[in-house]
């Protein structure tokens, strides 16, 4: 089963009754993830790591574990789908949409652009 699958999966816990998810992608925020080349206890300590789930109906924030950034622990917030949440570019593209400044991994801005482009009328990705 591929990541992203995995990942919708396991925020169903966190949707309403007959809520979607459109697309899904992991993000962190702290300091830039480059500081990881220094150490990853910088990363550890500092950094917090989110599943973003885009549903037909919302941003759904999901804290998640440090230690499997994969695994939700609970929902952090639940953001207007309106919201625009790119653009993202770079290895490590920074996005402030979702509320605080979240890094966002180069594997998953083809879903960050999906995401915008069905909200601005661009239809189903």
């Amino acid at each position: 089963m591929a990541l992203r699958d995995k990942l919708a999966a396991r925020v169903q816990p966190y949707l309403e009754p007959g809520e979607q998810v459109r697309h899904v992608f992991m993000g962190q925020t702290g300091p830039s993830p480059w500081f990881a080349l220094l150490t990853y206890w910088i990363m550890l300590i500092s950094g917090k790591y989110f599943i973003f789930a885009v549903t037909d109906r919302a941003i759904l924030v999901v804290r998640a574990s440090k230690w499997m950034p994969s695994k939700p622990k609970a929902l952090e917030a639940r953001l207007p789908r309106a919201t625009m949440i790119g653009p993202v570019k770079g290895l490590w593209g920074e996005s402030h949409a979702l509320g605080q400044r979240v890094w966002i991994h180069k594997r998953f801005h083809n879903d960050v652009l999906a995401a915008d482009q069905e909200l601005a009328g661009g239809g189903p990705a």
